[in-house]
Order: C-alpha cells, then structure tokens, then sequence
C-alpha cells in the first residue's frame, strides 16, 4: 500500500512539473540606453520581493511588470562618500578631481549620492563649482536614468496592483532570434511580463476601467507583447463589468450592452473579415496593430484574420477618459 501511495504521489509530482514546463514567459525588456530587448526566459518561476512589510514570493504568471530599481554600490559607500565630502575642500584641484571621479562611477554610486545629498554629512558650503547635486545629475544622465528613478523594485500585479522592494537578481538570461542574450539588471530599466500556458493555448489580460480606455491618451492602450503577423487568425474572448463614470455611472459589458436597461439583447458580434460593421460602442473590447493602427470592435467574442503584422494593443472603448470609472474586463486572446 505504501508503495502504491508513494507512485501516485511521484506521479503528481510529475504531472505538476509537467504542467508548469508547459509555461511559457515572454519578456520585453526595456533598457537604461533606450534600446528594447523581447525574447523568452524558463529560469524564472517567481519573482520574491523583499519590502519593510515582509517578504512576498509573487508566481511569475501574475505579474504584469517589473521597473527595476537602482542597487546601491555597497561596498563602495565609504569611498564615494569621502568623494562627496572633497566636493567641499578649501582646494578647487580637489575639489576638481573628487568631481571627476564621481561622474565617472558606476551605477551604483547614484543611490549612495542620493542620501549623502539629504544627510547631515552634506554640510553647507561656500563653493558652487563643484557640487553633489551637479554630479549626481550627470551621473544619472551618463547612465541614462531618469530623475524619478527608485532603489526600490516595483513590481505590478495582475496589471491591478504595485508593490515596492527589493527583487535581487543578478541579470536575466533571454532567448532571442539573434542568439542568448545575458543582460545585467544594472542595464535594465523595465521588464514587462507575458505569460502564456501552452496547455491552453491563450494568453490573459485585465482591462481596468480606471486606466484602460481608449480616449485616455497617458496609458489607456495595454500593450500586449503579442507580435501578429498578417494572415493568422487572431482569436478574442472578454468577460467582467465596467461602470463608466464619464457615462452616468452605467454599467457595460465587454460586447456594449448596459446592465439593466434595454439594450441586453440585440447586439450583433462581428468578425474582422464581416462585411457588417466594426465600428466601436461604449463598453467594446477593441484592439489595434501598432501604435497608430485603426481601432477594431472585439465585443465579448471575435474571431477575425489579421490583415496587418504588428504589435497588439487593447483597450475599453470610451470616448472620454474618466479615472473615477470602476471594474475590469477579463480579455483572453490566443494567435494561430
């Protein structure tokens, strides 16, 4: 009997094991330099963020996005706060090479020169040639980093939700089509996620009625990570319930019929290739190819041949952009 126990329990092992190789995780990353690197990773199975709270061990299906932080050079803080200090010596030659030497550190020194800047060691002085926040900025921008940026990791969630931490990793190894790439996490200054499960042959989204809407101009278009090539059939699902606050406070569903009212039934879905009409309503799920593709109604259900090759965007069809609306679609899409 023990035996009989012990297989079944390798077999679900297994099967658990198998289920999970069958997933597969595209990643977009966006470096400090501008460039933008896509290919696929299956050495990432969780993402464990470090915060003051304690510490949460995200699975990589669920998260959305991760903007990387800055990590301090640690075993160089003596050393780069003693630079710092020099910036305010009586001599201009050494107050010259301290400044030299601090706009040629690495990454890692910006955090350190950060708190130097808001701490007692940071006394005032009489000279301006040279100062902390005058090097601390042209070694931002040498390094390409934006002034907002954190040493904090912010990870998104489900596209719904961000926390800060720490995400140690020492760089991301990405399968590309010109070969393995091997990209440090000092490089790097966003990964967006996309993971899809073979076993089912589609990838989720979540479309917040808060933020992604057609009208809004900062943001409103989820980027999908989904390269479609002309000719494939490109297959939508969408389900949930949006309250639009721009609309008085009526409730959609993903094909435009509002909750309670009149217009539940009657609504037709169309197909890209349909000679009916794709136009949008409020509510629709809609999607473009590229960022200035033509807008195209999904409704709740669409099944259509792509007729243009370019990155998938989606979105809630709104003509006014209102963050006070509520609730999420629940868009799944599959390529063939």
């Amino acid at each position: 009997m023990k035996k009989i126990i012990l297989n079944s329990l390798l077999l679900i092992i297994a099967n658990i094991a198998l289920s999970q190789s069958k997933g597969k995780l595209d990643l977009t990353l966006t470096l400090r330099d501008g460039n933008i690197i896509t290919g696929t990773t299956q050495k990432i199975n969780s993402v464990l963020v470090v915060t003051p709270y304690g510490k949460l061990d995200i699975p990589i299906k669920n998260v959305s996005s991760i903007t990387v932080g800055i990590d301090a050079d640690k075993a160089n803080a003596d050393k780069i706060k003693n630079l710092c200090k020099q910036l305010a010596n009586s001599s201009e030659d050494m107050r010259r090479k301290a400044y030299e030497e601090l706009i040629q550190m690495p990454v890692g020194a910006i955090p350190i020169m950060d708190d130097f800047m808001f701490s007692a060691d940071n006394q005032p002085t009489e000279y301006s040639d040279y100062t902390v926040e005058s090097a601390l900025s042209s070694l931002k921008a040498s390094h390409g980093i934006n002034e907002n940026a954190t040493s904090d990791d912010v990870v998104s969630i489900d596209y719904l939700y961000t926390i800060g931490g720490k995400y140690e990793f020492k760089d991301i190894e990405l399968k590309t089509e010109y070969g393995t790439l091997t990209i440090p996490k000092s490089k790097i200054e966003k990964v967006d996620v996309m993971y899809s499960n073979d076993l089912e042959g589609q990838k989720s989204f979540k479309l917040l009625a808060s933020k992604h809407i057609s009208a809004n101009n900062a943001g409103g278009w989820l980027k999908t990570n989904l390269n479609v090539k002309a000719g494939q059939i490109l297959n939508i699902t969408a389900t949930g319930e949006i309250t639009f606050a721009s609309l008085s406070g009526n409730k959609y569903k993903p094909n435009g019929k509002v909750v309670g009212s009149g217009t539940e039934e009657g609504y037709d879905d169309y197909g890209y290739d349909s000679t009916a009409s794709n136009y949008p309503i409020y509510g629709n799920v809609v999607f473009k190819i590229g960022e200035n593709g033509q807008v195209m109604k999904a409704g709740d259900k669409f099944t259509g041949s792509v007729k243009n090759s370019g990155q998938l965007y989606i979105s809630i069809y709104e003509t006014v952009y209102n963050a006070a609306n509520t609730g999420s679609y629940l868009v799944n899409i599959s390529v063939k």
